[in-house]
């Protein structure tokens, strides 16, 4: 997508983009989809940037377009007895041997109103960042919501709100 020169025997590729302007790319850093996020058959190969005021948020910002970023987060921060199963077809897909090896996320969406801000519970992100390897999958046996909002309590805390008639295009 952009300029890639070698510099100290790394490729960097400058990669301009919508939120963070033009950003120096390691080659080590792309990480390349298995399976591509759903609705995005195009795009396979993505950085992790950190979101600056919250650790348990991370951008998934893809090399092949400056435009397409996706808001990732740790389903743990409001379901902590959140568990992902995968099939072997799955771990091998992503070089592990258990999901214990995995980051795992779901994507965020923000919209204009927070009191809409929610997560797909049901179809996580997985990463393998030492082989550099990610993939969306959907749990086809568990209760998750596709809609899980996400509303704060007057004490601050996340209360996740399950909606029973999501719709997955939403």
């Amino acid at each position: 997508m952009g300029l890639e020169v070698c510099f100290g025997g790394r490729w960097l590729m400058e990669l301009k983009t919508t939120r963070f302007n033009t950003i120096n790319v390691d080659s080590e850093a792309i990480i390349t989809f298995t399976q591509p996020i759903i609705g995005f058959q195009d795009f396979r190969r993505f950085i992790t940037l950190p979101v600056e005021s919250e650790e348990a948020m991370t951008w998934l910002q893809s090399t092949e377009s400056g435009e397409l970023a996706f808001l990732l987060m740790d389903p743990r921060q409001v379901m902590p007895q959140y568990k992902v199963k995968l099939n072997s077809h799955g771990l091998t897909a992503l070089a592990v041997s258990s999901v214990d090896e995995l980051e795992i996320y779901t994507l965020l969406v923000v919209p204009e109103d927070p009191s809409k801000v929610r997560t797909n519970l049901k179809a996580p992100v997985l990463i393998n960042r030492k082989h550099r390897l990610g993939m969306q999958t959907v749990l086809e046996n568990s209760n998750y919501p596709i809609q899980c909002f996400l509303k704060r309590s007057d004490s601050g805390t996340h209360e996740p709100q399950e909606v029973s008639n999501a719709r997955s295009d939403a």
